[in-house]
């Protein structure tokens, strides 16, 4: 049985999610220890949707994290001190297809609960299940200066998923502690 972090609990989130995303960014990561991708995203939300706790983000076709997405289940979210900014720099200039993330920042690769991947440096990690796609139509926009964020017209696919676990910085050391060395 999983553990669904509740409403309640989501609500109590000792952080900021406009300054999560906005300041201090997140990885995105879809795929399983064997074979996953991760990259950097400011670009998402939270709230409640069909009455389960959601998380949306945005995957640009373009990025190598996107075959990754299509193909899983369930993605993560990790969110990180500011002594981590680096690691996501570089995980958001670097393609995957090209550069061992992990390796070039010494991000250290868990399982999440629900199968995909978080890392030990979090601070915090959503698990999430996808429920819900859709691609972004520029046919569809009011403000017309959206389009500037598109000039290659490589517009986003939103992923919904509904947050299957909410893991703190605790439980994520509680992870790392249980795996082999």
């Amino acid at each position: 049985m999983r553990n669904t972090p509740t409403l309640l609990q989501l609500k109590n989130l000792q952080h900021n999610v406009y300054t999560m995303l906005d300041d201090d960014w997140m990885l995105v990561t879809a795929g399983s220890l064997e074979s996953f991708n991760t990259m950097t995203a400011s670009w998402g939300g939270f709230g409640v949707l069909w009455n389960k706790p959601v998380a949306f983000v945005f995957v640009r076709p373009t990025r190598h994290t996107y075959q990754f997405m299509e193909r899983s289940e369930v993605f993560t979210l990790s969110f990180f001190r500011e002594e981590s900014r680096d690691i996501l720099q570089f995980c958001g200039k670097y393609s995957g297809r090209d550069t061992d993330k992990v390796k070039a920042t010494g991000l250290e690769p868990l399982p999440s609960p629900a199968g995909s991947v978080i890392f030990g440096q979090s601070l915090m990690a959503l698990d999430c299940r996808k429920i819900y796609t859709s691609d972004i139509d520029p046919a569809k926009f009011l403000d017309s200066s959206i389009q500037r964020n598109y000039p290659a017209h490589d517009y986003h696919r939103m992923y919904i998923g509904e947050i299957l676990s909410q893991l703190s910085e605790q439980n994520i050391a509680e992870i790392t502690t249980k795996q082999p060395l």
